[in-house]
């Protein structure tokens, strides 16, 4: 069978290409195109359009872009029509995916969602356009069925692809923990760790007996990092090795994202960090309705890791939360053992990527025989 499938973000590719390695065995035929990245291409997709070319964060520059998006769009429609897909699978990176789902549902095209956008958190009505546009919709968050029942939506929950992620590199690649490393993982474009790195960096003075490692993002040229990084003598960076920087941390500096999430499943004490542009973050806080901005808490509906949001970014706070979740014993066990809870929650469903193929083979063949 033919696949199309539109990731646009780092997280999206890893999850990507975890399923198309568990299409394959199901589907030894399988022709599979993609928008993501390196990971979907080393599993066979043919790439069309890398994640670093289509990510812009925030509501202004969003706005600033908008060109661009409109022509990646327009081009993205023509390439689907080209190539017609048995099926188009979208991974997440809402504000493209959607216009491409009710688009791609017109064409008549079967169309199947796998990770949920967040609209629990905002724009809660987007929910019709995708009850119109997605024949299926898979989850990978435990409570999203629940948000989607009140809709009256069915969907499956599969499982977190995460946790078998971590699982298996754990298995691959035991490393011991180090006792004098920090990891910070800043994010992956540009304008955000503009907004957050400095901070971040700037703890480091605060604990000249460790060493603190920045996971850099992929893409983005040396010389950006060097010049934030040059002033700091006890300040390291890597590439391409976040995970095996989680396995040896004693504690990490994260921005909200997926990375939060992972951290927690690799056991690591962490503070969530983010700040982005004013007017984007003034009108995000007028319009998100959730309680929490980091996975983990959100999962776990309370605050199992401090959120440093916006104005309470700042390097006295950072400072005194690293202290917290090294030094202190009793949070530290607390942690460990809201980690646990997390983890079983989010294993429940069994490999979710496995579980993502195989619903999606049996949707395509039981549909290709009536």
């Amino acid at each position: 069978m033919r696949y199309y499938i539109i990731a646009g973000e780092a997280s999206g590719d890893l999850h990507g290409s975890n399923l198309i390695k568990e299409l394959r065995p199901l589907d030894s035929a399988a022709h599979i195109r993609c928008w993501g990245g390196d990971k979907m291409q080393a599993q066979g997709a043919t790439l069309v359009k890398h994640y670093r070319d289509l990510a812009f964060m925030g509501f202004v520059e969003v706005i600033k872009n908008l060109r661009t998006i409109f022509k990646n769009l327009a081009f993205c429609k023509e390439d689907i029509l080209q190539h017609k897909p048995d099926v188009l699978i979208l991974i997440d990176y809402p504000g493209f995916n959607l216009r491409i789902a009710k688009w791609a549902k017109q064409q008549g095209l079967k169309v199947i969602y796998y990770i949920s956008p967040q609209i629990w958190a905002w724009k809660e009505n987007r929910v019709h356009d995708i009850k119109r546009s997605v024949d299926k919709m898979l989850v990978i968050l435990p409570f999203e069925k629940e948000f989607y029942k009140k809709w009256n939506y069915e969907v499956e929950y599969v499982g977190h692809p995460l946790v078998k992620v971590i699982d298996d590199y754990k298995l691959q690649s035991p490393v011991s923990k180090s006792e004098n490393i920090i990891a910070i993982l800043p994010g992956s474009r540009k304008q955000e760790i503009l907004k957050k790195l400095p901070i971040m960096l700037k703890v480091a003075e605060s604990f000249p007996e460790y060493n603190f490692i920045v996971a850099k993002a992929p893409g983005i040229e040396e010389s950006f990092y060097t010049t934030l990084l040059a002033p700091y003598s006890n300040v390291g960076s890597v590439e391409n090795k976040t995970y095996e920087l989680l396995m040896r941390s004693k504690a990490a500096m994260v921005t909200s994202g997926t990375a939060t999430l992972e951290t927690a499943l690799f056991g690591v004490p962490e503070v969530i960090c983010y700040k982005g542009g004013s007017i984007s973050y003034q009108i995000a806080k007028r319009l998100i309705k959730i309680k929490y901005i980091c996975l983990v808490n959100l999962i776990m509906d309370k605050e199992v890791v401090k959120e440093l949001i916006q104005n309470d970014l700042t390097v006295e706070n950072l400072v005194r939360e690293i202290k917290n979740i090294i030094e202190d014993p009793i949070k530290q066990q607390q942690l460990k053992d809201d980690y646990t809870a997390l983890k079983n929650l989010l294993s429940k469903g069994g490999n979710a990527s496995a579980n993502a193929a195989e619903s999606i083979y049996k949707f395509l063949t039981n549909a290709s025989a009536t």
